[in-house]
């Protein structure tokens, strides 16, 4: 008989319950529902007494483990400071994050109070406005937020060119051509961003494509999953939202318009980081790629070849990047 190595394996939801009841001063014995599976794997705690909870088992990723120390530690400054964030939860030894042991290693896991409101419309320039309005009072509240001891920034190295280097090495892309033109591609993105002067740094969010968000009853956008976040370019977190209206056949640009304009009531935008912006959707496009052809021999190749076709929609978006913006 054979013996195989887990890559990836999923805990029974049983476990799932009995680990949060062991950790977490809950209502217990709590009821536990898986919400997804993917890059963590997300689930919906339910208290005795009916109060909810999201936990968050994080996955090993090509970037390495998750660096939930600063997260936590983040989110916990955004909240002292005003802003509409998930708030973790603490332990009952007072800890914002533990591990658990699975047959792959290693997991990290956080609980998270649920935030409560509705789903952002893709389509809804109010819905925008709050996302930008909250980007803004978190960039804000970062200014006095020290970054020290970050596992990782969010510069060119991590969003660029390790992803496309995944994906080289991936066998997800097959076609010489297409392989030439990403390199291409991702050198000329590279280039262009190192030219670009003083661009802001700050701790970012790092996924803010407005989905990772509750609109509350007071019209706020609640955010949450900072799994991605860290000290990097604050042009690279405007472009994620960005990016979101333009890709995959998108056309919903009037929201990227309403969205800057929530940012800009509560901070302002220099030049260069609005200017920065535009390149930086590439950046997040070979992100995302990334991320999948990492997870090529896990999810499959089927689920991953669409990679394979996104080499026309960067070449367009770098003609329209230099053209004339109609919006």
């Amino acid at each position: 008989m054979l013996d195989f190595d887990p890559q990836y394996s999923t805990p029974r939801i049983e476990t799932i319950g009995r680990f949060i009841d062991k950790h977490y001063d809950l209502p217990g014995p709590v009821h536990c529902r898986m919400l997804q599976r993917g890059l963590n794997d997300v689930y919906l705690v339910m208290t005795s007494t009916g109060d909810r909870y999201v936990f968050r088992l994080s996955h090993h990723r090509s970037r390495g483990r998750a660096d939930l120390k600063t997260e936590t530690a983040f989110l916990t400054h955004l909240r002292r400071a005003g802003v509409p964030v998930a708030a973790p939860m603490p332990t009952r030894d007072g800890a914002f994050f533990l591990q658990g042991e699975t047959p792959e290693g290693t997991r990290e896991g956080v609980l998270f109070r649920e935030v409560s409101g509705r789903e952002p419309d893709a389509a809804d320039a109010g819905d925008a406005r709050a996302n930008g309005r909250t980007l803004a009072l978190m960039h804000d509240a970062a200014q006095t937020f020290s970054s020290e001891g970050a596992i990782y920034r969010l510069d060119l190295e991590h969003l660029l060119h390790r992803p496309h280097a995944v994906i080289r090495d991936s066998g997800v892309v097959q076609d010489a051509d297409i392989l030439s033109d990403l390199e291409s591609i991702a050198a000329r993105t590279a280039k262009a961003i190192e030219a670009c002067e003083n661009l802001t740094w700050i701790h970012c969010h790092g996924d803010c494509h407005g989905f990772n968000a509750r609109i509350n009853d007071r019209g706020e956008a609640v955010f949450f999953d900072f799994d991605d976040g860290g000290p990097g370019y604050l042009a690279y977190d405007l472009s994620v939202f960005l990016w979101a209206k333009v890709s995959f056949g998108r056309t919903l640009t009037p929201m990227w318009t309403a969205f800057i304009d929530g940012y800009r009531a509560i901070r302002p935008i220099t030049p260069q980081d609005f200017e920065a912006a535009f390149r930086f959707v590439i950046v997040r496009h070979f992100w995302l790629m990334g991320e999948y052809a990492s997870r090529a021999n896990e999810w499959g190749s089927n689920a991953v070849g669409w990679i394979a076709s996104q080499a026309d929609f960067l070449k367009r978006w770098e003609v329209e990047r230099l053209a004339d913006r109609l919006f």
